[in-house]
């Protein structure tokens, strides 16, 4: 029996395997990667490293093996998530692993947005397929806005559709921490967990945060969702991922990223990152 770890050098992957290697021996785990080069590091501390795409059905049948405990990160090829994620559920069970851990998001069925629908459908299969599951549904990182901070910074502004809206985000690491609890522990079968940050912010109280550590007077800058659209597009952005934007925007408006459960916290065993930590990191 193995801990395997899907998508293992994406970024959330690599954070997951690092805590891991932290809790069990490295010859416990094996990753799930389409590029073994980019594994060679991991195979070189002792992590079994097995060859497979979501997409393709006939490597994931060999990826998996009885007994293992597995955690599939989701796909980030948005309308083609759900084949994909049912391929890897379809060869999981064929194999017979004893757990399967899936990172959806925050709210599951509640999140009535476009980015959500994939995840839903995906949490619908894992139930129809019987095997053992545990959902970890992911809230907003602090890396979705932190990765913007240069062109933040550049503009002066943060432009968004999100009304008044709060986000309870959390530090990656913190979500990577997680997922490694409910794989080496027990008593998280068939569990579901909401996981978010502690605390809920605005973009209005991140941009007076940002401006603070900054030291530039960096404006929160609320357009309607047809400008924001445009406001994308016209930065480069596609228009079917700026669709996609603009809509989690209104779901944060709406108060869906809001969530306080303290799951997040409760699991990893300590408070989850400030926002305003990973400012400071993104600033550094």
């Amino acid at each position: 029996m193995s801990i395997v770890v899907t998508a293992a050098t994406g970024a959330l992957g690599r954070l997951v395997v690092d805590e891991l290697l932290d809790r069990v021996p490295a010859d416990r785990l094996a990753v799930v990667v389409r590029d073994k080069d980019k594994a060679a590091d991991l195979a070189e501390r002792g992590v079994e490293v097995r060859v497979a795409d979501y997409g393709d059905p006939a490597a994931l049948a060999a990826a998996f093996r009885a007994g293992d405990r597995v955690l599939l990160i989701s796909g980030n090829e948005i309308g083609r998530r759900v084949a994909q994620h049912t391929a890897v559920l379809e060869a999981a069970q064929a194999a017979g692993v004893a757990q399967l851990a899936y990172t959806g998001i925050l709210g599951g069925p509640e999140a009535d947005f476009d980015l959500a629908a994939e995840h839903t459908a995906t949490e619908q299969a894992v139930l129809d397929s019987g095997i053992p599951y545990t959902f970890l549904r992911n809230g907003w990182y602090h890396e979705n806005y932190t990765r913007d901070l240069a062109t933040h910074l550049e503009h002066g502004a943060i432009v968004a559709s999100s009304g008044e809206g709060r986000v309870a985000s959390a530090a990656r690491a913190d979500y990577a921490a997680a997922a490694a609890v409910v794989l080496t522990g027990e008593g998280h079968l068939n569990r579901v967990y909401e996981l978010s940050g502690d605390t809920a912010w605005s973009l209005k109280e991140y941009a007076a945060e940002l401006s603070a550590q900054s030291g530039k007077e960096i404006a929160h800058a609320e357009v309607p969702a047809d400008e924001h659209r445009a406001i994308l597009t016209g930065a480069g952005v596609p228009e079917g991922f700026a669709a996609i934007l603009v809509d989690v925007d209104a779901a944060i408006a709406r108060g869906r990223l809001a969530g306080t459960s303290g799951d997040l916290a409760r699991l990893i065993g300590r408070p989850t990152t400030p926002v305003s930590e990973a400012i400071t990191a993104a600033l550094a």
